[in-house]
């Protein structure tokens, strides 16, 4: 057999790293730069579609379930493929970034499933981006462990049966990969991730008993579903591996995905496994696509929107109710929880906040949940033991007592709750330190004991934003404060100013805190809002 042609793809402005050789092999290349000449065109159409969708939003102030696809919610005939044994029982998913001491972590945490993230978890650095696909290759070869240079402490993998299986998700279609260019152009991060990690594995983990599994970032309609399902289609038959072995989950984390949760599955339904219900991107979506529809749509502050407000609630049990109608598997929110080493009292109640939300989900009826942290893993476990038992999942539990109307999932002025200076201070806090560590190359980012990532940061610019641009009125110390644009820089003046005294002159000089006090800023303050922080923010990332 002759050796592939050279890949037309060009590596650019990278500094070459150990082992890339093993990732960035000519035949694999070869397959990105298929991928992308092949579906970027509809990628870039779908784009202007969202853009198009957007200003008919800010027309109307409203949405809708589609007329056109009508026929796909009425047929009840239709079912997604049957869950391969693999991804049958996904009662508590962890999820993280891919780094090796991560990938170790996650693997032997005793969950189901491990979110192996190259998306909101993972600042896009090249290094992450190659060496993430390293480590993945590594595990399934049980070519991989760790030592922690700090503590010495060395990490390895447990034996196969006592593993998490492995869903990975790749960037989502907004962001390119600059380092990997066709012609000049950028490809989309999305086939870069998709293309490398299937192209290397998707045969090594059908011998493991497994399957090259996917979760799907961003999703805005079944238009871009359909996109997926054709490269999955595509991408099965280039490696001559069967139809139907890929499996891919939808985050529906925008709201105008919500409204087309039987159509996304319908799209995917030969390689469907389920949609999974999030929070702060979900609402991020929401202030990005109303942002001009006044004062109904004005959020309070992002940690008073639990899954149990109204319009939050309609979208869960939707998703449940969809999920199960369609035999696919329901996956619920995030525990985002950091247990202190040193505060049994924090942890004691954040504990039992954590066993009430995974409570409920699994009263509610999902199959299973997220948890960031092992140590939550077995709360998560025990709740949804305690409503499964021996069974893999509940998909037989169809929720047909649910009946959401389209105005429910946009009713946000049914939370009775406002905003308030603080979560102003806190969107500042936590908008700051998290750019920061992004900027340094960390996706996965602990702040106040919860384990944030970039939708953490994009919900918070989006509520200063809104707060500023609907003239936001506070009560703070007795006197009522307006949302201004110079109450934030006042407010993120201040945060500044406290970092600098917290973590003193060197650190600070050292690290990228002003550089992400103007960067928020700049996303907060900007009249024209930027769909994606992270745009504006990969051009400002080193590597």
């Amino acid at each position: 057999m002759s050796a592939p042609a050279p890949s037309p793809l060009a590596i650019v402005d990278a500094e070459p790293l150990p082992r890339q050789e093993e990732v960035l092999t000519d035949a694999a290349l070869a397959f990105v730069a298929e991928l992308h000449r092949l579906f970027t065109p509809r990628r870039d159409e779908l784009l202007t579609r969202r853009a198009e969708r957007r200003a008919e939003i800010a027309r109307t102030s409203t949405l809708d379930f589609l007329p056109e696809t009508a026929r796909i919610r009425e047929d009840d005939s239709w079912r997604v493929a049957p869950a391969p044994a693999a991804l049958n029982d996904r009662r508590v998913e962890i999820t993280g970034p891919t780094d090796r001491k991560m990938t170790i972590n996650a693997l032997n945490s005793g969950a189901k499933v491990w979110l192996a993230d190259f998306e909101d978890a993972s600042a896009p650095t090249w290094e992450n981006v190659v060496l993430g696909q390293v480590n993945l290759i590594d595990a399934y070869t049980r070519n991989i462990d760790f030592t922690d240079p700090k503590s010495g402490k060395s990490y390895a993998l447990k034996d196969a049966d006592e593993l998490a299986t492995v869903v990975m998700r790749p960037r989502g279609w907004h962001l390119e990969e600059r380092h990997l260019k066709f012609d000049g152009r950028a490809v989309p991060g999305a086939l870069v991730d998709f293309g490398l990690y299937f192209f290397h594995n998707a045969k090594r983990l059908i011998e493991l008993g497994k399957g090259p599994y996917f979760y799907l970032p961003k999703t805005e309609s079944h238009l871009e579903a359909r996109l997926w399902n054709d490269i999955f289609v595509f991408a099965q038959d280039y490696v001559g591996i069967p139809q139907g072995t890929v499996r891919a989950t939808v985050l529906i984390e925008t709201i105008t995905a919500a409204y087309e949760m039987e159509e996304i599955l319908y799209e995917l339904r030969d390689h469907a496994s389920g949609l999974n219900a999030g929070r702060w991107d979900y609402l991020f979506s929401i202030v990005k696509n109303f942002r001009d529809g006044g004062a109904k749509f004005v959020l309070p502050d992002r940690n008073a929107v639990t899954m149990t407000a109204p319009f939050m609630r309609a979208y869960t049990e939707l998703l449940v109710r969809t999920c199960h109608k369609r035999g696919a598997h329901a996956i619920g929110g995030m525990a985002a929880f950091i247990p202190s080493r040193r505060d049994a009292e924090v942890n004691k109640v954040a504990f039992e906040k954590v066993k009430n939300d995974k409570d409920r989900e699994a009263g509610d009826g999902f199959d299973g949940s997220w948890v960031a942290h092992p140590d939550l893993v077995p709360i998560a476990m025990a709740s949804f033991d305690a409503v499964l038992g021996d069974k893999p999942n509940q998909k037989d539990r169809l929720r047909e007592d649910v009946d959401v109307k389209p105005e429910d999932l946009i009713a946000i002025d049914s939370l009775d709750a406002k905003p308030t200076y603080d979560g102003l201070r806190n969107a500042v806090q936590v908008g700051t330190r998290y750019i920061e560590a992004w900027l340094r190359g960390l996706g996965a980012v602990a702040i106040f004991n919860l384990m944030e990532d970039a939708a953490t940061a994009e919900i918070s610019r989006s509520q200063i934003w809104q707060w500023i641009n609907a003239g936001v009125v506070f009560e703070h110390e007795g006197q009522a404060v307006t949302a201004t644009a110079d109450l934030a820089r006042k407010v993120a003046g201040e945060e500044l100013a406290k970092i600098r005294e917290e973590i003193g002159d060197e650190a600070f000089e050292a690290g990228n805190w002003q550089q992400a006090h103007d960067l928020l800023l700049t996303v907060s303050l900007d009249a024209d809002y930027a769909d994606f922080l992270t745009l504006p923010a990969y051009e400002q990332l080193a590597g």
